[in-house]
């Protein structure tokens, strides 16, 4: 990002020993502590729709009630990302995650308030929403911001760096992502099972508590993390965009052609939107089939199997071939997608689903890695953490959709015709792929 400033150097928390593998690269880029405050600092996050839909049902007695409150958490985090993310561009990542653990604390904490007292009141529960929608519109946002900080401290590089030098910093982010993805599926499984824990064994309210106090210690301890520094503020925001690997360089480095930039960002978010649809929809229509087996309960734990599966083969992009070009990976993986995802019509049995998700997986998690390098690579210059969070919101968006159309489908038809839905996703997915190959080769100096 910032080459040969002081911003821009890596951190010193850890010793600098050769690495011997690709993952032990990372804490020598960014320091041992890093990697596992941006690991439990986002499990409040993973913990907030779910805990919100578990107190208030349970409660409230509705699950209308407790449905509409866990949508307020979806949709204020689907529209306060983004602004956190901007607002991090311009102001710095410190400071407005600082900021955000305190707000989002306070919410957290006014949201169990708010659903007590629509119970005693008895009346339309206006302040509960209201809360519900603070809670996840003030939500840090550390996953995408954690990836910022990866890509600044892989691009210390100049663009005329000798090729080999290049080629190692591609394969440090790559291994980098990898990681990312890996932690946001290891948490989005961890997460709900804590809830589920939680307000089983001691009270309904506990889950949401404990999500607050990990947000006003460990957020604050990422925010103050010294990776921060390497990543640099814009407060204004240049007019000629670059990619991450050519900002604050000369004004001879090479720029992306100012015209392909407002709208080409759109192609990864929206291919994040169509990542959303399909595992929304591939949820609900997976709770309509386990309705026929033994209860929808179980949907979750079918859904984690092709979670477990997709963090696997996350992993595995950071030993990928370098001459595979991103266009190509995510090409690959949707068409991958798209195929597999006829498998869901396949199974007649729990088993046999569960083999189908283990397989469906595979594929899901290397254009998750994919999509986030290139939204990264088309970036415009001092907006990373805006797109990054967009990213995030994307998949946001897109599960509320793809969970609204699937569970029309499955209560007008069942879960067969349910699970067209992931599949549109998925060819969704290959139309985008090629759309930002071409924006890709428009853009290569």
């Amino acid at each position: 990002m910032q080459h040969g400033s002081k911003t821009g150097s890596p951190p010193t928390d850890a010793p600098q020993p050769i690495a011997k593998g690709r993952f032990a690269q990372l804490p020598q880029l960014a320091g041992r502590t890093f990697i596992p405050l941006g690991l439990f600092a986002r499990l409040p996050l993973a913990m907030l729709t779910v805990g919100t839909l578990t107190l208030v049902t349970s409660i409230t007695g509705s699950y209308a009630v407790g449905g509409t409150a866990a949508g307020a958490v979806g949709i204020g985090s689907a529209l306060g990302a983004p602004v956190l993310g901007a607002m991090a561009d311009r102001r710095g990542q410190r400071p407005v995650l600082l900021i955000a653990a305190a707000l989002n604390a306070l919410a957290v904490l006014a949201l169990i308030a708010a659903a007590y007292a629509t119970v005693l009141a008895g009346a339309f529960p206006a302040a509960l929403l209201a809360a519900a929608f603070a809670a996840g519109a003030s939500c840090p946002q550390v996953g995408p911001l954690a990836r910022v900080r990866w890509m600044a401290l892989t691009s210390q590089n100049s663009p005329n760096s000798p090729a080999d030098s290049k080629a190692s910093n591609r394969q440090d982010l790559d291994t980098a992502l990898s990681y990312e993805s890996t932690a946001d599926e290891l948490t989005f499984v961890l997460g709900p099972a804590l809830v589920g824990i939680l307000a089983s064994l001691v009270a309904p309210w506990l889950p949401l508590a404990l999500a607050a106090a990990l947000t006003i210690t460990l957020v604050p301890a990422f925010a103050i993390h010294r990776t921060h520094r390497a990543v640099p503020v814009h407060r204004t925001v240049p007019r000629g965009p670059l990619s991450p690997g050519s900002e604050g360089t000369n004004a001879a480095a090479p720029k992306a052609t100012p015209r392909t930039i407002p709208w080409a960002v759109a192609l990864p978010v929206l291919a994040m939107v169509c990542m959303g649809t399909f595992f929304g929809s591939t949820q609900t229509a997976l709770s309509s089939f386990a309705a026929g087996f033994a209860t929808s309960e179980i949907a979750g734990l079918l859904y984690a199997v092709m979670g477990v599966s997709s963090a696997v083969a996350a992993l595995s992009v950071a030993y990928w071939p370098q001459r595979l070009t991103l266009s190509a990976r995510w090409l690959l993986g949707a068409v991958m997608m798209a195929a597999l995802a006829f498998l869901l019509f396949v199974p007649s049995s729990v088993a046999g689903m569960v083999l189908v998700l283990l397989v469906l997986g595979i594929p899901v998690g290397p254009v998750m890695v994919t999509v986030f390098a290139i939204g990264g690579l088309i970036s415009p210059a001092g907006r990373l953490g805006t797109v990054m969070t967009a990213l995030a919101s994307g998949i946001v968006a897109g599960t509320a959709v793809g969970s609204a159309v699937a569970g029309q489908l499955a209560q007008a038809h069942g879960y067969s015709v349910a699970f067209l839905v992931p599949v549109a996703a998925s060819v969704a997915l290959i139309l985008l792929g090629a759309a930002s190959a071409v924006v890709l080769r428009r853009k290569r100096p």
